[in-house]
């Protein structure tokens, strides 16, 4: 069974792959999927449909146990804050294995409703 740990919560969950109830947010199994199962916040002002880039994450360990990115993940991507080698679209990052990842700080701060950035 697959394990994913959000940072900075350092917060692990582990789950069997197909059987989470699917949100409707994102590839289903992504990391917004795993995500939005166990109630961590993972911004997605776009619904998860890879039009924005709130559910950037940067990937600590574990990479070749996620998808490979797609070319309209990388389009988008292209438009991240803070983007690094390491960065992918939670909305479109499929768990195939334990992966740990770490939720930038504007990200964690940033409110959809409204818009404003608490930074």
């Amino acid at each position: 069974m697959p394990k994913v740990t959000f940072l900075p919560e350092d917060k692990t969950v582990e789950f069997e792959n197909g059987k989470l109830p699917y949100r409707e947010h994102g590839k289903p199994g992504s990391l917004l999927d795993v995500a939005m199962n166990f109630d961590i916040h993972l911004e997605h002002a776009c619904g998860g449909s890879c039009a924005c880039t709130t559910c950037h994450v940067i990937v600590v360990e574990g990479e070749n146990n996620l998808s490979q990115a797609e070319d309209d993940e990388l389009d988008r991507l292209d438009m991240a804050a803070g983007l690094t080698l390491r960065s992918r679209l939670g909305c479109q990052a499929v768990v195939t294995g334990d992966v740990k990842v770490e939720i930038p700080g504007w990200n964690r701060n940033y409110i959809s409703e409204g818009g404003k950035s608490t930074l």
